[in-house]
């Protein structure tokens, strides 16, 4: 014989404070998994996006970023005229050689200090990369001691107003502008002239070089032809997947999600647990009840499983509501966070990102914790005897 549903919705509502005290500890178990999970999201999509699929990367070869990279301008110059290389509407190849170099800028709120990512970019750099937008003020003219900062940037460092000044490298620098890093990893960058930064940070080479191809086939051919020079220890990767390479950072946060996960998921077992042992005492009567009107122990223990997998449910829907209402309001309130990048040991920023992914698996991980948070009780209540339930007052 099958337990009728209602009985166990009767009971939520008869027992409403138990309900709401289950629903509420496994929604915000729910909510601090999913938002933990999302800044690992948020930061791993900062370098997906970055790229464009037309760009190819050049770095020394066993370098692990742009900044211990090092392309000399021999290389370069034997680089720029392959015929692979796609040209503008000038003639001249679309090649940026870049030089990417750490400085120390105090933060907005005085916190002490942090490493910022100062790219120095050819003439063809912006055009390379069209996630890139100017927002305010202007580009940097070169040989001004000028720079553009992005807008995030302008938000975590002091001296990134436009109008601004900051000295560093020995030198005073102007801000002149800000612009949008269209949500990749250049929104944790500040740009100025290739050269100029060569002669300000008194560097003899530069970091990379960015190239866009004129074919997919003119991509693999360059490719192939850099690897067989073997006066050029160089490597070159599609630019995509140099910047997805980059987001290594991401993995600590999955990692600590998942330990704090975990953590919280024993305490709100617990608290399932303790909460149905309470139901059954409570209900020790109508058990017995059931059992006299013929329910099998199976059909009792399937139902309180399914009473405490519902309301599991119910709490990871709203833990899910929760985490999208700060991500909509860290949007609104312009909110960003930042963490220090293990590849080039800079300031990374970036935001929540809660995917249909990640709000489905907070709301298995909630009916998980509510099954197995209910199962022992469910297994008491079964096995209670009829006679000595029917006794209880």
């Amino acid at each position: 014989m099958t337990l009728p549903i209602r009985y166990n919705i009767r009971n939520v509502f008869v027992r409403w404070r138990a309900t709401m005290a289950t629903i509420i500890g496994v929604a915000l178990v729910v909510a601090v998994y999913i938002l933990i999970q999302s800044l690992a999201v948020g930061l791993e999509k900062s370098g997906r996006n970055t790229g464009d699929p037309r760009n190819l990367m050049i770095v020394r070869k066993g370098s692990t970023a742009e900044s211990s990279s090092q392309v000399n301008r021999t290389q370069l110059k034997t680089l720029q005229y392959l015929p692979q290389i796609e040209r503008d509407a000038q003639g001249q190849p679309l090649i940026s050689a870049d030089l990417v170099v750490l400085i120390s800028l105090p933060r907005q709120d005085g916190k002490g200090e942090a490493n910022v990512t100062m790219r120095g970019i050819s003439r063809a750099g912006v055009e390379l990369r069209p996630q890139v937008t100017l927002v305010e003020g202007r580009w940097f003219v070169p040989g001004g001691r000028e720079v553009v900062v992005s807008t995030k940037m302008a938000k975590r460092f002091a001296q990134c107003a436009i109008g601004d000044r900051f000295r560093t490298g020995g030198h005073e620098l102007h801000v002149v502008g800000h612009f949008d890093g269209g949500e990749t990893a250049f929104d944790s960058e500040i740009w100025m002239d290739a050269d100029e930064a060569r002669s300000v940070f008194d560097r003899e080479n530069y970091s990379s070089a960015l190239v866009r191809m004129r074919s997919p086939e003119a991509a693999q051919e360059f490719m192939k032809r850099i690897e067989a020079d073997k006066r050029l220890p160089l490597r070159v990767d599609p630019e995509i997947a140099y910047y997805s390479e980059q987001t290594r950072t991401s993995q600590i946060f999955q990692v600590i999600g998942t330990f704090l996960a975990v953590s919280m998921s024993i305490g709100a077992f617990f608290a399932a647990m303790n909460t149905m042992y309470a139901s059954v005492g409570a209900r020790t009567r109508e058990i017995g009840t059931l059992r006299v009107l013929g329910f099998r122990r199976r059909t009792i223990l399937a139902s309180f499983i399914l009473e405490g997998a519902i309301l599991a449910a119910i709490g990871g829907a709203i833990g899910c509501l929760i985490s999208l209402g700060l991500q909509s309001l860290s949007v609104f309130l312009g909110w960003q966070f930042g963490t220090m990048s293990f590849n080039t040991f800079s300031e990374v920023v970036f935001q929540f990102r809660i995917t249909p992914g990640l709000a489905a698996q907070g709301m298995v991980f909630a009916v998980v914790v509510g099954v197995l948070g209910s199962f022992f009780p469910a297994v008491r209540a079964s096995r209670l005897p009829v006679i000595a339930a029917l006794k209880v007052v």
